[in-house]
């Protein structure tokens, strides 16, 4: 018995603890102080490879940042924790408030202090009108408060008096903020159980005259995940929710000014929600950056974009195999791009597949769309600017088995060194080439630089619950607006008749507030009263502008 009493007293103090003001504010605190890791840091769910590349970087910090799970700070279970004693916190916090605030609201103002005169804001004087002429005065004046009256064997003084109160509209407000708060980490909540994101890159045509033609398709359906380069959705869904609809993208436009600064992004699409119309009758419409196209609660946003440049290799018997494969910016202000092709020998050359393996040819190195070259032998290609005015290719040439039929997953941006190491792959040599230009390598291989056309990084995102999400944070921020702006406080009025004819009035104010900057309000009720302006003690000597709240 001692055993449980003593588990029950400490599950309510524990309880206490977590449902205590002090305790939310710290949550709050270190909830904010917890999102620091994922604004410096990259995370996985936008991008493992720049979390790759930064654990390449930092061999010694970076493994120790991702044991603590600062590259999924938001998915992390000390977040989630942190997020979790918070609502408990907040509920705790809201369902007592509550049923106080509704006791208080319903409750009668309470009755005057014995002595008016020791009370922060105080005015008496005696006016030419009886005592319920002067009542129904102050009733008037106070139509908006809660009011209630007390007779003199009610009232501490033994006289006559009203008690108002206003001002209850400040604890709703902050209930609601805290409601407001809670609703919003909900919302947010279900929306990273349900959404899904995904991103696709096109490859479209460009205005660029070294711009070569895109023979690929330029469209993407949203029918699949497998349709998506890189596809992420909540636990909750399974895939067969996508919203249908196609878009076409017919070409990707930029701006620059002389720094090399991006001054625009557009891409120009066709796009339907009917699968089965024509293609001429889709709707055109222009894609830029922060304004995306929205289908039936489906965001399509321009992301990014860069470069593809394409090659054609041409093998001793004529044959030839043409590729064009997007490259990935390694400088996003001059749009220098690092990138790999690999090429399959022409069916037939080789009939035994181990000799075929063995003359594939890989390669691999950088793209600038405006070539500067530079280096001690001034062959080191570098870019000078982020469009493509003088695009050149500069590739490490390898023979061998480029890992294309092995079974295991390929980088798209990079070789696989391993090869390289064990010897599968040999570096014929190294080429700087111009569109145009070719050269021949390994007795009779011709390897030309076609050009380059430009592609767009496109997003696809849906989130249910985001209108929620906004909803529960208008709420939040209205109630914090709120909360601090209407301010609590109390009047007391006692009426005594005077011998001769007149009512004596006194009258006595008292802020419920550390602030409540009601002077003025004080001093126009006291002047309306009394007919004149009060000596009061407190701060109606302040220049703050009184609302007129619907406390």
């Amino acid at each position: 018995m001692q055993l449980v009493s003593a588990a029950t007293t400490w599950l309510r103090k524990t309880w206490h603890w977590l449902t205590s003001m002090r305790t939310a504010l710290v949550l709050l605190f270190l909830l904010s102080l917890a999102s620091i890791p994922g604004a410096l840091l990259p995370q996985r769910n936008v991008s493992e490879s720049l979390v790759q590349d930064y654990l390449d970087a930092n061999p010694t910090m970076g493994p120790i940042y991702d044991r603590l799970q600062l590259f999924d700070v938001f998915s992390s279970s000390w977040f989630v924790a942190i997020v979790t004693l918070l609502m408990i916190s907040l509920v705790g916090c809201i369902i007592p408030r509550s049923m106080d605030h509704w006791r208080a609201y319903r409750a009668t103002p309470t009755r005057a202090p014995r002595y008016l005169s020791r009370m922060p804001m105080h005015a008496q004087a005696t006016v030419d009108a009886g005592q319920d002429e002067v009542e129904a005065k102050v009733r008037r004046l106070l139509k908006r408060w809660h009011v209630a009256a007390y007779s003199p064997e009610e009232d501490r003084a033994g006289t006559f008096s009203l008690a108002a109160e206003r001002g209850y509209t400040r604890e709703l407000m902050n209930l609601l903020f805290h409601v407001g708060i809670v609703g919003m980490i909900v919302a947010f909540a279900a929306g990273r159980m349900v959404f899904y994101e995904g991103q696709v890159i096109v490859v479209t045509n460009s205005e660029s005259q070294y711009a070569v033609p895109v023979e690929q398709s330029t469209e993407f359906c949203n029918t699949s995940p497998a349709n998506f380069d890189v596809f992420r959705a909540g636990p909750l869904f399974d895939g067969t929710g996508l919203t249908p609809f196609c878009i076409d993208a017919h070409n990707f436009r930029a701006e620059y000014l002389n720094s090399g600064q991006a001054n625009g992004f557009w891409s120009d699409v066709s796009y339907t929600d009917d699968l089965t119309a024509p293609k001429d009758s889709w709707q055109e419409t222009t894609l830029a950056v922060n304004h995306p196209l929205r289908i039936h609660g489906d965001r399509v946003y321009l992301q990014g974009h860069g470069f593809a440049p394409q090659v054609t290799v041409t093998w001793p018997s004529g044959e030839t195999r043409t590729q064009m494969m997007q490259f990935r910016p390694t400088d996003t202000q001059t749009f220098l791009s690092s990138g790999v092709m690999r090429f399959d020998p022409p069916a037939g050359m080789f009939p035994d597949l181990a000799d075929r393996r063995q003359n594939q040819i890989a390669l691999e190195g950088n793209f600038a769309p405006t070539a500067q070259w530079g280096g001690q032998d001034g062959e080191t290609l570098q870019s000078s600017f982020p469009s493509m005015d003088d695009p050149a290719l500069s590739m490490d040439i390898y023979r061998g088995d480029a890992g294309l039929d092995s079974g295991r997953p390929q980088n798209i941006f990079v070789l696989d060194q391993m090869l390289i190491a064990e010897g599968q792959l040999q570096k014929l040599e190294r080429v700087n080439l111009t569109p145009g230009e070719e050269i021949t390598v390994d007795g009779g291989i011709k390897v030309r630089f076609d050009g380059a056309a430009e592609y767009a990084n496109y997003q696809i995102s849906r989130d249910p619950t985001q209108v929620w999400a906004l909803v529960t944070t208008v709420i939040m921020l209205a109630a914090l607006a709120g909360s601090l702006t209407i301010k609590r406080r109390r009047v007391w009025v006692r009426l005594a008749p005077v011998v001769g004819g007149g009512t004596a009035v006194e009258i006595a104010g008292l802020a419920r507030t550390d602030r409540a900057g009601w002077g003025p309000e004080f001093s126009e009720l006291v002047e309306e009263i009394l007919g004149e302006h009060p000596d009061a003690d407190g701060d109606d000597d302040e220049d703050d502008d009184e609302l007129d709240d619907l406390g």
